[in-house]
């Protein structure tokens, strides 16, 4: 029997793409955004979704499952953000997480996993005190709780700087002590961005760069080396010496020239598609992408998303651990 497994902040569903190649089963979701919906339920159609605040959520709401998911709001606690914490109201997004736990506890549904991803700087924001709070909360109500943070490049064959922590409560503490960090070592990174990115394509128009935008010459000048990404922030281009994409953010919906930057076999200069942001997601080949949304859209729900091999391996551990 496949395990069940409930989402919140579910975004385009790369959590529940990473436990459904894992073996588990996604059967109900809740996402505010109706973009992040729209792709949401082209990918995951058997999936129950709740487009809604996840403070209307009550805890009856979710139907038996096994494990509890959700990617938290991390703006703020990112270097990207303002790192308020638990003073910006994303920031109490967590709360409603652990009142949603403790109300499905009542109706004898309280989830046996939950599994939580956020960026690493939450591990020390505040002194490590934003982390202390989540970590006694998730205790208090029963969960025994392991965490660490991965790099995408480095557990997910994925060509990306991207590192998270990930959060686990165990209700069982036989389930915790099945569970081993050590059972999900680094992996060679086989999956070069050559596969991912095709430096032979200069795609469409409006992915370049020519001498019509006021930085063409900034980025002729320093974007000059094949099967390389490069960074533009605003005074300076920035290549990724490590052969991989630097980390995606939101902000590549947000316009201006915050998606990374290739220069192709053709000696043209332009901009990773949202294709190849999900791809560097580690989104499959076929996931959709619906017609009806704009780039923006995509390179925003692109930057948001998780790493889904790496999310797949965490949960294959998981999966395991909770075998009797």
């Amino acid at each position: 029997m496949k395990r069940k497994i409930a989402s919140l902040f579910a975004g385009i569903g790369g959590i529940d793409l990473g436990f459904e190649h894992a073996g588990a089963e996604s059967i109900w979701a809740n996402e505010i955004d109706k973009y992040c919906a729209i792709t949401f339920t082209a990918n995951h159609p058997k999936t129950k979704l709740i487009v809604d605040d996840i403070c209307n959520i009550k805890g009856k709401d979710i139907p038996q499952i096994d494990i509890l998911t959700g990617g938290f709001p991390c703006q703020p606690f990112s270097i990207a953000g303002y790192r308020k914490g638990f003073e910006d109201d994303r920031g109490n997004m967590f709360f409603q997480i652990m009142r949603i736990i403790d109300e499905m506890g009542k109706n004898n549904n309280k989830p046996r996993i939950i599994f939580l991803e956020n960026v690493k700087n939450l591990k020390t924001h505040d002194n490590g005190n934003t982390f202390k709070v989540i970590k006694e909360m998730l205790e208090k109500s029963g969960y025994y709780v392991t965490e660490k943070v991965l790099n995408t490049c480095e557990y997910g064959d994925i060509p990306q700087n991207r590192e998270r922590i990930f959060i686990i409560g165990f209700l069982k503490k036989k389930d915790f002590n099945n569970f081993s960090w050590n059972n999900i070592p680094k992996i060679k990174l086989e999956n070069k961005i050559n596969r991912v990115v095709n430096w032979d394509s200069d795609e469409d128009k409006k992915y370049q760069y020519g001498p019509e935008k006021k930085c063409y010459l900034l980025l002729k000048e320093n974007i000059t080396e094949k099967n390389t990404i490069y960074q533009y922030r605003r005074v300076y281009v920035r290549a990724n010496k490590a052969g991989v994409c630097p980390t995606l953010t939101a902000n590549m919906g947000m316009g201006g020239h915050n998606v990374p930057l290739i220069l192709t076999n053709h000696d043209i200069i332009r901009k990773l598609t949202p294709r190849e942001c999900l791809l560097l997601q580690g989104f499959p080949k076929d996931f959709i992408i619906p017609e009806e949304l704009c780039d923006s859209r995509i390179y925003k729900q692109a930057g948001n998303a998780v790493s889904v091999g790496v999310i797949e391996r965490v949960a294959k551990e998981i999966l395991n651990a909770m075998e009797d």
